[in-house]
């Protein structure tokens, strides 16, 4: 397995499980209160950070069990790269259009903010499995 996919699989790991953890310490919140006084930032920011942190350990711990793999990249990985990074900032672009619309409608910052989280999570993980699938099936041809 390339190095690559192996990066693809912990993102999507990784970001499936974090945005889980967010919506299960949330959620009950939800039917507990109105959205206006959820307490979610804290829940938001930490479960992001330690995505992102345990992401990027990952990645070393992977880089480091490999070290004969030189990390080099080629033709085929920037190919799958960019693939992967087409289809998933397409829910960037989503997510940022929905929070538009929602601030102005003038929704409550909970919606907003989840918008926004929505859109990273399934980007990571969309951009994710466009990479795993593109190298057990190869790149599709428009």
């Amino acid at each position: 397995m390339a190095l690559e996919e192996k990066r693809a699989w912990i993102l999507a790991v990784v970001a499936a499980c974090a945005y889980a953890v967010y919506l299960a310490l949330v959620l009950p919140r939800l039917l507990d209160a109105p959205a206006a006084d959820v307490p979610y930032a804290a829940a938001l920011l930490w479960t992001a950070g330690i995505a992102v942190g345990t992401t990027i350990a990952l990645h070393v711990a992977v880089r480091m069990a490999a070290p004969r793999d030189d990390g080099r990249r080629d033709e085929r990985d920037r190919e799958i790269g960019v693939f992967g990074e087409h289809v998933g900032h397409s829910f960037v672009v989503l997510g940022a259009v929905a929070a538009l619309l929602l601030a102005l409608a003038e929704a409550d910052h909970f919606w907003i903010a989840n918008a926004l989280y929505l859109a990273f999570a399934l980007s990571a993980i969309t951009e994710s499995i466009s990479k795993i699938a593109a190298y057990r099936r190869g790149v599709p041809r428009w």
